[in-house]
């Protein structure tokens, strides 16, 4: 990846989760360029772990598990281990007869993928576009008759399960957490857009509840977004939720993926 470092330093707002900004930030860094972390989204228990609690305890029932984010991977890993401390006589969650007796893994992107074989388990479908539909078409053939347990954020979108459901599959859908807007981010912004000298080059963007979520808390703060400032969406999903809102990308990912988010910012800059 080339570098920005023979122009002057470009300044880069990074919206994601403060746990999950660093691996951005650092192929910003890469870049040549300086990364400023202000979450637009932060992630929270769900209502109740109830469901997923209750497909856990029956896991080997199912034909399918599905992951459509690293964050489900965490939680149900956690609920898993906790589930085996409750439980002795279940079989540990990094035991050879937890893996055997795990249901085929569906994931929706690399990123996921490396999450779950970070758990121990084997990724067994990866779709060739990291959307919804490439995933939900990849799974269809399998859906007749079998059992899927679909692991998520609450606020997902419903073209998965609709999809499966349409399909013939006896679906089993599982809350791992919650997004919401983190309320001191409100000040943080207020602050960074008050410094004509400080505003950021540009601002990227790695879902649509990102996009959303940073209108909201622009309106909280009273602040315009300046048309100057280009933004970056990870792919087409997120780029609609912009253009929803109101606002234009300047450019898309080739695929959603960070290390290409970062090769379109650096497109957009060559360009320019």
């Amino acid at each position: 990846m080339a570098t920005l470092h023979s122009r002057p330093v470009k300044r880069v707002l990074v919206t994601r989760t403060r746990r999950q900004a660093s691996e951005l930030a650092r192929l910003i860094e890469a870049l040549g360029a300086t990364p400023i972390l202000i979450p637009t989204i932060e992630i929270v228990p769900p209502e109740t772990y109830a469901p997923l609690d209750d497909a856990l305890k029956q896991l080997e029932s199912y034909d399918w598990l599905l992951f459509t984010s690293a964050n489900a991977v965490e939680v149900f890993h956690q609920r898993r281990q906790l589930l085996s401390q409750q439980n002795p006589s279940a079989p540990r969650p990094d035991s050879r007869t937890w893996v055997s007796t795990t249901p085929k893994v569906a994931v929706i992107g690399p990123a996921t993928a490396r999450a779950v074989q970070g758990i121990g388990l084997p990724v067994d479908l990866v779709p060739p576009h990291y959307v919804a539909e490439s995933l939900a078409k990849a799974l269809i053939p399998e859906a007749v008759g079998k059992r899927f347990l679909l692991v998520r954020a609450a606020e997902s979108r419903d073209v998965l399960p609709e999809a499966l459901t349409a399909a013939g599959a006896h679906l089993t859908i599982a809350d791992a957490y919650r997004t919401r807007i983190p309320p001191a981010s409100i000040a943080e912004l207020q602050q960074l857009f008050a410094q004509p000298d400080a505003l950021p080059d540009a601002i990227t963007f790695t879902s649509a509840s990102t996009a959303r979520n940073l209108v909201a808390l622009l309106e909280a703060a009273g602040v315009v977004l300046p048309a100057s400032i280009a933004l970056i969406s990870i792919g087409p999903i997120t780029s609609q939720a912009l253009r929803d809102l109101g606002l234009e990308p300047a450019v898309e990912a080739a695929e959603p993926t960070l290390p290409a988010l970062v090769e379109a910012i650096e497109d957009h800059w060559s360009k320019k």
